[in-house]
């Protein structure tokens, strides 16, 4: 069987496993004869160098694709591709080509080839996923104290946890109101060759494997010491588990998950001059982040090449990024981050800088702990507790703008995010104020397919007319224009899966 689960998982000789060696920290693969026994996972101090080797994967570009590989460096990557789909982050001319078909929704028929957006996110994922099956079957005969174990096998948890409900965001239409819908094939123990596979869980199905897993992650990771920012600890598990509740329209554990991460994490919402460039994992709002050495700078193949205007790289200069102008409008002359973006230039961004442009360097930063508080503001909101969601849109806004406030109440959201459409609710109020604080981080586009809410693109908001997308269904968030095919290997080898029954579909709706 020749499923692209079991060739992007294992690697693409059957049987490895990723590692980095100790003198370079380059990803090498090992066979997995050398797990079991005195192997590789005997023990979790080794069972670290597999962790390491998959973090290594999420900001390293190359090796998910075929081709294309300059806009497929990863999780930075899948964030810039989510927010261009959207808004409010506009791409001002096609430039070198990157990230364009995915603002243009022009990827899709691409699903056959190994070098497009399907094949890139599906192999990451499960790549991910297949070596963390590996180190949580470690889990019995692993050698070492309980917090060590704990910290090795929490953080496979998370990580399959964290991959599948990122496999859900792109693949599937969102959870709710679609449980019964199809969203992924489920792998939980090691795969080879042999391995059957799987056909499509439902939506329910793999959200219930997400809880599952992020649970037993939280469980696992609690009273451990973090070794590094680039690693899930107990507040990062917590903060995941978060973003999942908002999915789930869970609003109660969502902000339980979010104060709980904010509180372990032992970061605080800093003032826009401790973290300018967006570029330092040390900064102390910075939850999870890598942090990248010269050894390791993608050069062009970066997230800084696509975004720094003034580093003169051609990826930036030929495609600059700009916020929507609208969105931009909603900032009062007191906003400190205004400085993120120069009106003199078409609100093109000055949010995210190399920290050396000279040699490449920049750490990528994953979550910083803002993202929590209005995560935790919008839960309490939608829980009628008015009070503390302001208490907590406030610990944000107090350092973004001294003179900040708002009388405004009430969770209504308008068909699309349009200003034609705006409610004046509390609730879209620190939804704006979350567009604006994670414009380039995050992923527009996952809020609004949760959100069930629409969107439109204007001139006047400062998209070039090539990319208006005039024809698409933007404002109907059934739609499944931002569900992404599923790649043409898969199906080679799945016997339990056909492209006549298990595919998404090409166009905007089914046939």
């Amino acid at each position: 069987m020749k499923s692209i689960f079991k060739y992007t998982f294992v690697g693409l000789l059957a049987g490895t496993l990723l590692t980095t060696s100790c003198s370079d920290d380059q990803i090498e693969t090992v066979p997995t004869q050398s797990m079991s026994g005195q192997g590789l996972l005997a023990n979790a101090n080794a069972a670290l160098v597999t962790l390491n080797g998959i973090y290594r994967e999420m900001y390293t570009a190359g090796w998910s694709t075929t081709s294309n590989t300059h806009q497929c460096f990863g999780i930075t990557a899948y964030a810039l591709c989510a927010d261009v789909m959207g808004e409010d982050h506009i791409m001002g001319a096609q430039g070198s080509g990157w990230f364009w078909f995915d603002a243009l929704y022009n990827v899709k028929q691409r699903y056959t080839s190994s070098a497009w957006r399907s094949y890139d996110l599906w192999y990451a994922y499960y790549n991910w996923i297949a070596n963390a099956n590996y180190i949580i079957a470690a889990e019995e005969t692993m050698s070492g104290s309980p917090s060590e174990v704990g910290y090795a096998i929490g953080q496979a948890y998370a990580i399959r946890a964290y991959s599948y409900f990122m496999l859900s965001q792109y693949f599937a239409r969102t959870l709710v109101g679609h449980e019964n819908e199809p969203c992924v094939p489920l792998y939980t123990s090691p795969t080879t060759p042999e391995t059957k596979g799987q056909p499509r869980s439902t939506n329910a199905e793999v959200y219930a494997q997400i809880e599952k897993d992020i649970d037993k992650a939280i469980e696992l990771l609690k009273g451990t010491e973090l070794k590094d920012k680039s690693h899930i600890g107990y507040a990062v598990a917590q903060a995941l588990k978060a973003r999942i509740c908002l999915v789930e329209n869970k609003w109660n554990d969502a902000k339980t998950a979010a104060h709980a991460a904010i509180d372990a994490s032992g970061c605080s919402v800093q003032p826009i001059a401790s973290f300018a460039g967006m570029n330092n994992v040390g900064a102390n709002n910075v939850m999870w982040g890598a942090g990248i050495i010269a050894d390791q700078v993608g050069m062009y193949a970066s997230f800084f090449a696509h975004m720094d205007l003034e580093s003169g790289v051609a990826y930036a200069t030929g495609a600059p990024k700009r916020i929507n102008k609208e969105l931009y409008a909603k900032m009062s002359a007191t906003d400190a981050r205004k400085a993120w973006w120069d009106p003199a230039q078409n609100c093109q961004q000055e949010k995210f800088h190399f920290s050396d442009a000279s040699t490449w360097l920049g750490d990528y930063i994953f979550m910083r702990v803002e993202e929590m508080y209005l995560t935790a503001a919008e839960a309490e909101c939608r829980l009628n507790d008015e009070a503390s969601a302001k208490a907590d849109l406030m610990a944000v806004m107090s350092m973004r703008d001294p003179s900040y406030s708002t009388s405004k109440t009430g969770v209504a959201l308008g068909k699309t995010s349009s200003p034609a459409d705006e409610t004046g609710s509390l609730l879209e109020e620190i939804l704006i104020q979350r567009r604006i604080e994670l414009w380039g981080e995050f992923g527009r586009m996952y809020d609004l397919k949760r959100l069930k809410q629409g969107f439109r693109r204007t001139t006047s908001q400062g998209w070039p007319e090539a990319a208006l997308l005039a024809a698409k269904p933007t404002d109907d968030p059934e739609a499944y224009m931002n569900v992404l095919t599923i790649p043409q290997a898969e199906f080679d080898g799945n016997e339990n899966m056909s492209i006549e029954k298990d595919q998404n579909p090409e166009g905007d709706y089914k046939k």
